[in-house]
Order: C-alpha cells, then structure tokens, then sequence
C-alpha cells in the first residue's frame, strides 16, 4: 500500500484523523446517506468524572441497553486515552468504542510525527472534533457524548472536560455527570465533594456510591451485582498517570457502600 501523498494546503499534517477525512475514510461519516430513520443500538448509560486530591476519578457503570432490554452487563466505558488522560463514553456503545480507539491513535500519531505529546488542551480539542464529524450519524440516533479527563502536566493539576452532541467542548471546575442516570448521581457527587479534598479511597467510595443511588432510580444504569462479580470500572488519573481500580477493592467498596444503605428508601 502506497502512502497517500498530500499538497501544502491539504497536508493535514500530524492529525491522523485529518489524513482518514481526507482520504474520505472517517468511520463517522459512513452510515450519512444510507439511514433514512434512527436505528436501535446498543447504548451506554451513567458516567462521572470529578476531581480528587490527587487527580481525577472516572467511573461508569457496566449496563448497555437497547430500547427496554439489557443489552450488555459488563460493556466498559471508561478507558485510557493515552498515559495522562482518560475517556468515560456514553451513547451509542458501537460508535463511542470506535471513536474511542480513533482517539487513542490520533494522540499516538501526533506523539510520532511531532516528537512531542499534545497538551491535555490539544487532547480535549482533538475529541470534539471528532464528536462534531459524527454529527450527521447522531442526528439518525448514534449519538456519543463522553466525558475526558486527564492529568495536566503543564499546570500539575486534573482537567475535566463535558461535550454536547455538537462537539462544543465545556471544561468543569469539579465535577460533571452524564448519561441517563447522570442527573441521580450529579447529587450524590456534589454532596460528597463538600469539605476537604478527598482522599483516593474516599473518591473510589463516592465514585462507587453515586452510580449505585443512579442504579436505584434509573433502569438503563446497573449498579453493583455481586452474585455476577460485575462492579463498575473506575479509574484515577494522577501525576503518576491512569490507573484502573482493582475489581477486589471495588467488591470490597461495593458490599460497604450496600450494606450502608440498607432500609433506605424501604429497602431490605
């Protein structure tokens, strides 16, 4: 295979999602004209991101539905972008995984051709580009609306960045939540984030007790099934980089966070 050779004006230079525009092979653009009416897919539900002492957490629970039905139990939604930052994905699951793996080529395409890494600013611009290409596909019902987050190097501090449909790019101050159980969990965030910053433990704690209180009032969210051994994914990202939390210390922050509200709200 030949390597696609570009003129000065159209080199997209290191924009690896520019060269596949240009060669008319965007993946979001495939489906434009041969969808007459919106289809039923697979669609991931709750998400959040917030800012903690040392960084950021991502969390998401593991429900995909379709229409009233379960789609999928344990479909991940939050991922590493690259080593400093991460993407938390909601929408329509089949688009958002691949634009998703997209995005992570594209940062290590540009690290490649530039020798250096895009600013966690250049990162957040990169991803809305992307929600903007799939426009015409959101418009017939695969719409992606994610959550990125990362460590800034050049500030020494956690970023978090909201989208809408359009790829218009919101950076939060604390906190952001989204999804169809995003509203019952902003809550149990925002109550949590009052006082001192919060330790990394307490962040796994809060991340784990707002998808279970978006869990309890939203059907599309799934919130921890220890009978499957599925428990949400949750990622810190820090100085140190991403990481994801281990499954046996979020069983053991499930079953607390359980047991501690038992009797509410009539429970058992």
């Amino acid at each position: 295979m030949n390597l696609p050779i570009f003129n000065p004006v159209e080199d997209p230079g290191p924009s690896f999602f520019g060269t596949l525009e240009r060669l008319g092979m965007s993946p979001f653009s495939r489906l434009e004209s041969s969808l007459s009416e919106p289809i039923s897919v697979p669609h991931g539900t709750t998400i959040l991101a917030f800012k903690y002492a040392d960084g950021v957490v991502m969390a998401g629970d593991r429900r995909a539905t379709e229409g009233n039905f379960i789609a999928h139990r344990r479909i991940e939604k939050v991922f590493a972008a690259d080593r400093y930052s991460g993407v938390a994905i909601a929408g329509a699951a089949g688009p958002a995984v691949e634009m998703v793996r997209l995005f992570q080529t594209q940062l290590e395409h540009y690290e490649k051709v530039e020798g250096v890494v895009l600013s966690l600013e250049g990162k957040a611009n990169q991803l809305g580009q992307m929600i903007r290409a799939n426009l015409p596909m959101a418009m017939q019902g695969l719409a992606v609306v994610p959550l990125f987050a990362g460590w800034d190097q050049i500030r020494s501090s956690g970023r978090i960045f909201a989208y809408d449909v359009t790829g218009g790019k919101y950076e939060e101050v604390a906190f952001q939540t989204t999804g169809s159980g995003g509203r019952d969990a902003k809550g149990t965030v925002k109550a949590g984030l009052k006082g001192a910053p919060l330790e990394r433990r307490q962040a796994l704690e809060l991340a784990v007790s707002a998808l279970v209180e978006a869990s309890e009032e939203d059907s599309a969210t799934g919130g921890p099934d220890l009978h499957r051994g599925i428990f949400p994914v949750v990622a810190t990202i820090t100085e140190a980089g991403f990481a994801l939390a281990p499954d046996e210390e979020l069983e053991e922050i499930a079953r607390n966070v359980l047991e501690a509200r038992k009797g509410i709200g009539g429970g058992q």
